[in-house]
């Protein structure tokens, strides 16, 4: 019985190697990827800052695009890492026997996991800085913190491959896929605080928001896009990171255990 929290037998030169395969393989199809993952939380940021926002002019002070947008921001990560190690893996593993075959050389499973997750972290930093980069011609930043939005967006998408490739490593087919985005990741975005604040819910929803991670990941790129609150952007990176640290062996271990049945 291989224990979720034994040390992993993993090398990082090793797992490398996959993100270099993956990154080869991304050089061909990107064109066709980078569509669903960019563009439908710019498209929010059109439909919302500036329709919405036409009626909703202001927020807690601030035009509602410029409210909305670091939000938006960390969604793109978010997103773009979840997938990949969602259906992405679970394709790769399961139907294209991909893991199989890597597993005769000396690559271990858990070289693997490590490797998956190095590319969805690459590919959330990819998306979350190019939507900035994007919204930034709307206007919407207002702090010098903004050059820390690269290292942000990378620990929100290595959080969120963490999260997405404990989730693939548990179920058995891929249907179980339509439960993780439709009753966790939906409901995460509407209510983390990307379009509304949340200090006028009630004190236990204000509770369960603190413990969800993409709220904990709006708080930090509001205080670096926005605010210029270095505390708050801390507060919520830290929540990240130590998270992220407590968990990060788990799938590494979760991926050997279903290769090795």
């Amino acid at each position: 019985m291989i224990t979720v929290f034994r040390k992993p037998d993993v090398r990082l030169r090793s797992a490398w190697r996959l993100w270099q395969r993956s990154a080869t393989i991304y050089k061909r199809t990107y064109k066709m990827s980078i569509v669903p993952n960019f563009f439908e939380p710019f498209f929010y940021l059109l439909a919302m800052g500036l329709g919405l926002g036409a009626y909703l002019t202001r927020l807690q002070g601030v035009e509602y695009i410029d409210f909305i947008a670091p939000g938006l921001a960390a969604s793109a990560a978010m997103f773009g890492a979840t997938f990949e190690v969602t259906y992405n893996a679970f394709v790769k593993m399961t139907y294209g026997k991909v893991y199989d075959a890597i597993g005769t050389t000396p690559l271990t499973p858990e070289d693997i996991a490590l490797g998956e997750m190095l590319w969805a972290t690459t590919r959330a930093t990819l998306y979350g800085v190019l939507f900035v980069v994007v919204a930034s011609l709307f206007g919407v930043v207002h702090s010098p913190l903004v050059v820390f939005v690269p290292l942000a967006v990378a620990l929100i998408g290595m959080h969120f491959a963490v999260l997405g490739l404990i989730y693939t490593m548990l179920i058995p087919i891929i249907d179980f896929f339509s439960y993780f985005w439709t009753m966790i990741m939906t409901p995460m975005f509407l209510f983390s605080g990307i379009f509304f604040p949340l200090d006028r819910l009630p004190e236990w929803a204000q509770t369960v928001a603190w413990f969800v991670p993409l709220h904990q990941a709006v708080n930090m790129m509001r205080g670096l896009i926005l605010t210029g609150d270095i505390g708050a952007a801390a507060a919520g990176a830290a929540w990240l990171l130590v998270t992220t640290a407590i968990l990060f062996v788990v799938p590494l271990n979760l991926l050997r255990r279903k290769l090795v049945k």
